[in-house]
């Protein structure tokens, strides 16, 4: 029997000839199209590279420029942040007023009056003592020196053992030491500058009192723009619930910094130590900035009663132990029992934004950065596409 004839297969081909597609067309190499196709995804990776490379060129240079933007804009921004945080703290009375029939305007105009009164009070009562500190300074660093001297006596001796030992002298010329100008504040100075102050404060106060009267119109607009019904009831969600945790976070942090101001300057006045008022409200103010804040009243108060205590002792240092041993208290018990875990922030996040805010604004960027930092965290936390940014900076 007779093996069954084979037909020839295009496999059988030799692979450097040519195939034909049923003699139509053009004779293709077999690896012909795996080869374009090989080749054009390695093209489209390359150019999704260098798309990714450019947008992040982009994207480092908008960095630079909004940073630089926000440098050169600081006289501007920093009343409009200023004003926004306490808008933000106080429209929650304004909408409490409005539940029981009053005018926002008239809740905002009682609330702005209160707010420029306490603060003109404040001021007017912590300005003497604060302008007789700082030109009594330099007088109570003189009388403090010889207070020193029964711990300076071993280490002078020690010195002049040393350059005996070094020069085979005895004794080594002093050169007299030119004292140091005393700091004044000229008549040019103040002039100069309060059209400047008056400014700002003028700006702040308008600005407060107009987000109070307007704000909830604004989020009206806002809300009538939005394209959706879906779009705009998820902006009211959105808009409403940071309003209202933002509020709270500004209005329980500034009665919680009153309360430690109030503590430690009963403390200070239990201990004598003088003007307990402006040390209280100097711990108020930096209890806005986490951990620097209480090491920097904490350095501030331990020079303060060495300045004016009338022998060195450890007595002196009780007012300091007593404040840290207070910001302890508050930092790790009070204010977390409070605000809740919600509101707590990692340590590492707080120095950062602290660096970062305070090298662009100074003092009032290091003032102002922990609640920016806070209130950008809750924006975060309810936007989808920067939910990441809250996993971050959450402790």
């Amino acid at each position: 029997m007779s093996e069954p004839e084979q037909l020839p297969s295009p496999l059988d081909e030799p692979a450097g000839e040519d195939i034909s597609l049923a003699g139509l067309g053009d004779p293709i190499a077999p690896d012909f199209p795996v080869r374009q196709l090989a080749r054009e995804l390695q093209a489209a990776r390359g150019v999704r590279r260098h798309l990714r490379a450019i947008r992040g060129l982009l994207g480092m240079l908008l960095f630079l420029a909004l940073m630089y933007t926000i440098t050169l804009t600081k006289a501007l921004l920093i009343p409009l942040v200023l004003a926004a945080f306490l808008g933000l703290a106080l429209n929650p009375l304004v909408a409490a007023g409005t539940r029981i029939h009053l005018p926002r305007w008239l809740t905002a105009s009682v609330l702005m009056v209160g707010l420029i009164v306490g603060i003109g009070s404040g001021v007017g009562l912590l300005a003497q003592p604060a302008v007789g500190w700082f030109h009594g300074a330099p007088q109570a660093i003189k009388s403090f020196v010889p207070k020193l001297k029964h711990l300076t006596q071993p280490l002078e001796a020690a010195n002049r053992a040393t350059q005996t030992l070094v020069n085979g002298a005895t004794s080594t010329l002093r050169t007299p030491a030119t004292p140091a100008p005393p700091m004044t504040i000229s008549a040019w100075d103040v002039v100069s500058t309060t059209p400047k102050v008056l400014a700002a404060i003028l700006s702040v106060v308008l600005l407060v009192f107009f987000f109070l009267v307007y704000g909830d119109t604004m989020l009206r607009r806002l809300v009538e723009i939005t394209p959706g019904f879906g779009y705009k009831r998820h902006a009211v969600v959105i808009v409403r619930g940071i309003q209202t945790e933002v509020s709270r976070y500004l209005l329980t942090a500034l009665l919680i910094n009153v309360g430690l101001g109030a503590v430690t300057a009963g403390m200070l006045w239990l201990y004598k130590v003088p003007d307990p008022l402006l040390w209280g409200a100097v711990a108020m103010f930096a209890n806005f900035i986490p951990y620097v804040g209480a090491i920097v009243t904490t350095s501030v108060l331990a020079v303060v009663c060495m300045l004016y205590a009338n022998e060195m002792s450890l007595h002196v240092f009780l007012p300091v132990l007593t404040f840290a041993g207070i910001t302890a208290l508050e930092g790790n018990l009070i204010t977390p029992m409070i605000q809740g875990h919600s509101m707590r922030l990692s340590p590492i996040a707080i120095l950062l934004w602290l660096l970062v805010w305070g090298w662009l604004w100074g003092i009032p960027g290091a003032l102002l950065a922990v609640p920016m930092l806070t209130c950008t965290k809750l924006i975060a936390e309810r936007v989808r596409s920067w939910h990441w940014f809250a996993v971050m900076v959450q402790r």
